[in-house]
């Protein structure tokens, strides 16, 4: 049997008053996901423990089965993976944002969603004025790059940039946890230098002549060194791809030995070619045992608090995703076992993420459903897999 996880980041959330108190899950209109709901058997995961923070690194890790208090080591390491880093044993990578700060106070995580020729000619510039040779800028993906400090201390709290969106910056500086702050002053030192570096830059003046939120800070989160991760095939003797439009997903991929298949026109946003990735996770199931599809639209849209464009996201999800695996699966000779699920929730009301559990389906071909009808986070408690944990979700799906 052959296997597909559409994995919608984020897309589970709260009751919001303006959908007269329903999630955007359950206001969106899915027929395609509903039908699979109605074929399949549903539950909720944990993926986050309660003592670790909910981000989508850790999310992620756990839907494939990985024990996370085990093998996170932040979100840096995972990125570097990814845009092929190779780093050494007493590298410390971070995830390196470029935001928006306005008077005094972060404005939102991602400088605006800028774009990725503006966001390479201001890491160029961070490169050619405060690079050493400890200290190595990459540059990634939008908003999304790559801080390497060699020799590098993880004996540092860092605030993730999306969950304190209108706090003071010098409030959520990076802090030493214990009496050593070496790496914890060189890292707020270079927020610092950023700052007065990008400020004055051609590429931020002219994004702020245009009405456009300017990329002037760094802001560098998710330390970490290589993590120790068996593959898929060890774990479960399984093959895999990774389809996504994110460093952090095709980081993972790589420690887990998933071919990472890349699709032309992934955004990240809901302008991803939603078309494209269904079909590219479709033909490259005819390779592999497992594809792991993520799409990243909703969670940017619980980011952003934009109840209706999550919504809408969803709604793509079902229309131009879901629906063409099932019609395309359902031709192929082999079964093909089909999960829907989120990582974590990203409430529209919070703009960050959540430990909350998250609602899923699994539909095996042939197998007597559950009484579950409709897909959202309060009909799927009721569904045949209840409360799942750790490696319970991809032992269900794989039946291992």
């Amino acid at each position: 049997m052959k296997h597909i996880i559409i994995l919608g980041d984020g897309m589970a959330d709260y009751p919001i008053k303006e959908f007269g108190n329903k999630t955007p899950l359950m206001a969106a209109n899915t027929p395609n996901i509903d039908k699979l709901c109605k074929k399949g058997r549903c539950g909720k995961l944990i993926t986050v423990p309660k003592d670790m923070p909910p981000g989508s690194e850790i999310a992620n890790m756990a839907v494939l089965g990985y024990d996370v208090k085990k093998v996170y080591q932040g979100r840096g390491v995972l990125e570097a993976a990814s845009m092929g880093i190779e780093l050494d044993d007493n590298d410390m990578a971070m995830r390196c944002n470029l935001i928006c700060i306005e008077d005094e106070k972060i404005k939102n995580h991602s400088a605006g969603h800028i774009s990725n020729e503006e966001a390479h000619e201001l890491m160029k510039t961070l490169q050619e004025e405060l690079e050493t040779d400890e200290i190595k800028f990459y540059p990634g993906v939008s908003y999304r790059h790559l801080l390497v400090i060699k020799n590098g201390k993880t004996n540092i709290d860092c605030t993730p940039p999306h969950d304190v969106p209108g706090t003071p910056f010098k409030d959520v500086l990076i802090k030493a946890q214990d009496s050593d702050d070496t790496t914890a002053d060189l890292l707020n030192n270079l927020i610092l230098r950023s700052q007065e570096i990008l400020n004055e830059h051609p590429v931020n003046k002219k994004r702020i002549s245009e009405g456009k939120d300017p990329g002037n800070s760094i802001w560098p989160w998710s330390p970490g060194n290589k993590p120790d991760m068996d593959t898929l095939q060890k774990l479960y003797g399984i093959s895999g791809a990774m389809i996504s439009a994110v460093d952090l997903l095709y980081g993972i991929g790589k420690y887990a030995g998933m071919k990472a298949v890349k699709v032309e026109g992934s955004t990240g946003l809901y302008t991803t070619n939603y078309e494209g990735k269904a079909k590219a996770a479709v033909d490259v199931l005819k390779e592999v045992d497992l594809v792991y599809l993520h799409i990243e639209a909703s969670d940017e849209a619980g980011h952003e608090g934009d109840y209706e464009l999550k919504k809408k996201t969803i709604e793509y999800l079902d229309q131009r995703v879901v629906k063409y695996i099932m019609d395309e699966t359902d031709k192929m000779e082999e079964d093909v076992a089909i999960a829907v699920i989120p990582d974590h929730p990203t409430p529209c009301e919070l703009k960050t993420h959540t430990h909350d559990p998250v609602p899923f389906i699994i539909y095996h071909p042939g197998e007597l459903p559950d009484n579950v009808l409709n897909y959202d986070e309060e009909t799927t408690k009721n569904g045949f897999y209840g409360l799942l944990k750790g490696d319970e979700f991809i032992k269900a799906l794989l039946k291992k």
